[in-house]
């Protein structure tokens, strides 16, 4: 057995929801190391792997171990940043503040909820299961009850005066607030855990912001006129008429997207300016998830819907990029005049291209996503996405990840590795990132990059000394588990999440979705193959998929090669 250096680490646990929580495993105790306990290592190429003499074969395994180390490093600094929210948690609540400056008195929806209660629940999830059922689930509980204002929907709420923070009450906030706390917080733990208290609340929100809709027009009620709310709205609608299986989601979507499509409201035929970084540019893929939808369910309204839609994504291409295919922050439609700086939500908007690209077959569209992907390692590296910030990193290291999922050009992966390295450079020793709701944004990036890493498969239970990775080659993947100390228990795999959960007609590159990577259908047949017996035995995908079981002694690397043997 080939010993290996041991360095603090962890792997991760996914949770799977349905009526009611899974059994959980026991309690693990929370990361103590700094994160400076993980070097951030780069992988071996295929150059410097014929360099060292290493088989195909080795180099797989290298590689895979390398990502297990890379893997560990992320998961730990997302337990981290974890702890250290939770330190500043209100005592009387028990919820976290929208930052730690000066805002440090209430809990809001659009920011503290989205953007970083939504990433402590899935990190809770990946690695303390516990803590997702305890602490995690409590808060949930508390912030339905202390906040929801009018029906369900969320307003701030001031720790100090134990009531409402904003008087009087202001239904255009309470409307942004829901919004952006469901399509940036709870959309995408319900892309990760299914069905849970979490996508009860996502729905109730969703519910109510369009009982309150008030705004007249010539296509019925829609609840606002802010653009970011309904390309928020959009996004959310569109998921959720999959996932709830009822039509009136996919009905209220169709009212957005007639008012901005069919009416006098187009983003670039009528408008004066188009944001495409965050607060703005959520509508040009809100309309896009929606096309995608019609296209499974109503064709004739997609058809309808196909010209305008196209139109945008072609001005956009005319008008808002700059040379290298990077996203202008913003730019006007019919002048073309546009923003000097270039958004780090850049892969958002080339999501929709990509998705146009998959249900309509534009070559243009596509190739524009791969022009941006194949710049970034020339270009972008190290470039001061928003300021430098940890946040505009996270941003657009995500919007890398999503469509390397889908198209894996090679300096792309080189490019992630170095940039997720000077993100977590940001991160405090007492877990704490910048102090604010956007340090959540950094642990779903690297819970993002993490489960690439490992290719979707957890190590169950959670412990910090165990390094889990994984490489895909000719579809079958090949996994390094390696621990400092003895370790037994079950390696996970995932499943077509798109399909099982969202129940979405295909996966389309969309905001905040959790990428998968090595995926199991329930009815697949597979192989796991011991790499150092050389002895195999067959499995079903089901067993893969609820867990596992496996053990590595201290200090020693485990291999394994699984293969989809019938599907």
């Amino acid at each position: 057995m080939k010993l290996v250096l041991g360095l603090q680490a962890l792997a991760a646990f996914g949770l799977v929801w349905s009526s009611c929580l899974w059994p959980l495993i026991a309690a693990v105790p929370a990361a103590t190391s700094p994160p400076e306990a993980f070097p951030c290592l780069p992988l071996m190429r295929d150059q410097e792997s014929a360099q060292h003499g290493l088989s195909p074969t080795e180099d797989l395994f290298h590689r895979a171990e390398q990502n297990g180390r890379q893997a560990a490093e992320a998961f730990h600094r997302c337990r981290r940043y974890v702890d250290g929210w939770l330190s500043h948690a209100d005592p009387v609540t028990g919820l976290i503040p929208r930052n730690l400056t000066n805002s440090r008195d209430y809990w809001n929806g659009r920011d503290a909820g989205a953007d970083n209660y939504a990433f402590m629940v899935l990190t809770a999830a990946l690695t303390d299961p516990p803590l997702l059922e305890g602490r995690m689930l409590a808060m949930l509980r508390t912030e339905q009850r202390l906040t929801a204002r009018l029906d369900r929907l969320c307003d701030d709420y001031s720790f100090s005066k134990k009531n409402w923070r904003r008087q009087p009450f202001d239904l255009e906030a309470t409307l942004f607030d829901s919004a952006e706390y469901a399509k940036d917080g709870l959309v995408p733990v319900t892309e990760w855990l299914g069905p849970s208290p979490w996508s009860q609340r996502l729905i109730g929100l969703v519910e109510d912001i369009w009982k309150n809709a008030k705004v007249e027009t010539p296509f019925g009620r829609i609840p606002t006129r802010n653009i970011e709310v309904n390309g928020d709205l959009l996004q959310c609608c569109s998921r959720l008429d999959g996932i709830t299986g009822h039509r009136r989601f996919l009905d209220w979507g169709i009212r957005l997207g007639d008012y901005y499509l069919l009416g006098t409201n187009h983003p670039t035929r009528d408008l004066n300016e188009l944001r495409l970084r965050d607060h703005g540019g959520e509508i040009v893929n809100g309309l896009t998830e929606l096309y995608v939808v019609l296209k499974h369910h109503q064709p004739a309204k997609a058809a309808a819907y196909r010209e305008p839609l196209h139109a945008i994504f072609n001005r956009i291409l005319e008008a808002g990029r700059n040379d290298h295919g990077m996203l202008y922050d913003s730019f006007n439609p019919q002048t073309g005049a546009h923003s000097q700086g270039v958004c780090d939500t850049w892969g958002y908007i080339c999501d929709g291209f990509y998705t146009l690209h998959l249900v309509d077959r534009v070559t243009a569209y596509r190739e524009a996503v791969l022009k941006a992907m194949r710049h970034l390692e020339s270009h972008y590296s190290g470039y001061a996405w928003e300021g430098a910030s940890a946040d505009g990193y996270a941003d657009s290291i995500e919007s890398a990840l999503n469509l390397f999922n889908r198209e894996p050009v090679e300096s792309v992966a080189r490019w992630l590795d170095s940039q997720i390295a000077i993100m977590w450079q940001k991160q405090q020793s007492d877990g704490i990132i910048e102090g604010w709701h956007g340090d959540g944004n950094f642990a779903r990036t690297s819970l993002m990059y993490a489960l690439w890493k490992t290719q979707g498969v957890r190590a169950v239970p959670w412990r910090e000394d165990v390094r889990l990775g994984s490489v895909q080659h000719n579809h079958r993947l090949f996994i390094s588990l390696t621990a400092d100390k003895p370790w037994a228990g079950t390696l996970v795999f995932d499943r077509p999440r798109h399909r099982e959960y969202l129940r979405l007609p295909l996966d389309y590159p969309r905001i905040n979705q959790f990428p998968e990577w090595f995926v199991l259908e329930s009815g697949d047949r597979c192989t796991i193959e011991d790499a150092e017996t050389g002895t195999k035995r067959p499995v079903s995908a089901r067993e893969l998929r609820r867990g596992w079981k496996c053990s590595v002694s201290g200090l020693q690397e485990k291999r394994w090669v699984i293969e989809i043997a019938l599907r």
